[in-house]
């Protein structure tokens, strides 16, 4: 490099390096543990992301050292990288649809990357990335009623009415429902798994998410399933993500849970309906917006809604005291109570009850 010349490197370059010093370990986390996977295959994701941008909005990409920049080159560096998050975002909304969730996660992640140019690569890129600021929003949480995953475990007749598929679609979805695994957790049981202790029986899990151990004492209709579909390898039926979410929408749909469902979500911090057909305005069907982790929410809510304590719930589910996540559960869970007791109230204030006392 020539004398005097500022130091410019390639940020893509850069960015592989990144991801390589990810997957192998090299780069970890802040309590000493490896990456997890999905966490490197969503680098994998956003370098896509920056090289389609890129391309698309011919916009170069590229770090620079700002160890020897005066204070206009500053000034010019700093705009780049406005220039830089503006551009990028406003790609990643109006020309990919994304919504704020996503597009505060790739947020996350280039700051990640930042970060690690000052600190791991000693390149000293400023601070910069800070302006990176990550948008969140609170996606609706969509769950099964209690009385409606009643009706799936106890309705007389409905298995006639369903396909050998969809029976085992419904048998992992009621089970599912019942225990509060993650979707992952749930395709890995096992025989081992398990265990009996005076005719009652349990399931021993420990999460590939967060290595948490868990135990679940087992319903008499669970240990039904677990006996119906159990192998030397598997308890239950194993269907990839893609594939369990197709065929759970179909399960709902032809027990008939059809009603309009409004989803909403949010670009920018502003809500913005959406619509299962955009040119017809046609809302969702209830059906539409269950999915595999609807499971596991719904375990949580009807846990909760039925009256068992916080702490037992988060011993099972395995959130830590201080998740936002499961206070979002508390309070759906919350709405049902106040709910159910609308009713009783109603009832009580029916003239029809007045009589003797």
């Amino acid at each position: 490099m020539e004398k005097g010349k500022k130091k410019e490197y390639d940020f893509l370059k850069l960015f592989e390096r990144f991801m390589a010093e990810s997957k192998r370990g090299k780069r970890l986390q802040k309590n000493g543990n490896r990456l997890k996977a999905s966490t490197v295959e969503n680098y994998t994701y956003l370098y896509k992301l920056l090289c389609n941008f890129s391309v698309e909005k011919q916009f170069p990409l590229r770090i620079r050292s700002v160890s020897r920049l005066n204070t206009k080159e500053l000034k010019t560096e700093q705009n780049y990288w406005e220039k830089f998050y503006k551009k990028f975002t406003d790609y990643l909304y109006n020309d990919l649809d994304h919504y704020d969730n996503y597009v505060g996660v790739q947020a996350k992640h280039l700051r990640s990357f930042m970060n690690w140019l000052n600190t791991k690569q000693a390149l000293n890129v400023g601070s910069f990335h800070q302006v990176f600021y990550t948008r969140s929003e609170e996606i609706q949480i969509v769950v099964v009623s209690p009385e409606r995953l009643n009706y799936l475990i106890h309705a007389k007749g409905l298995d006639k009415t369903l396909s050998p598929r969809l029976l085992n679609v419904k048998d992992i979805f009621v089970f599912g429902c019942t225990v509060a695994l993650r979707f992952s957790d749930l395709m890995a049981l096992k025989p081992t798994n398990l265990e009996q202790i005076n005719r009652t029986w349990y399931l021993n899990v420990q999460s590939k998410k967060t290595q948490t151990y868990t135990r679940v004492k087992l319903p008499s209709y669970a240990v039904d399933i677990i006996e119906k579909h159990k192998t030397k390898t598997r308890l239950l039926p194993y269907y990839h993500k893609v594939y369990l979410n197709k065929y759970i929408k179909e399960l709902l749909q032809t027990v008939g849970w059809t009603e309009p469902f409004e989803c909403k979500r949010e670009k920018r911090g502003v809500p913005t309906t959406i619509f299962k057909d955009k040119q017809k305005k046609e809302h969702f069907r209830f059906c539409d917006m269950v999915t595999t982790h609807t499971m596991r929410r719904t375990a949580i809510t009807t846990m909760l809604s039925l009256g068992m304590n916080e702490q037992a719930v988060r011993k099972i589910s395995g959130h830590a005291a201080n998740s936002k996540e499961f206070y979002r559960y508390v309070a759906y869970a919350q709405a049902y109570l106040d709910k159910e007791i609308d009713l009783v109230h109603e009832k009580l204030n029916q003239k029809e009850m007045t009589g003797a006392y």
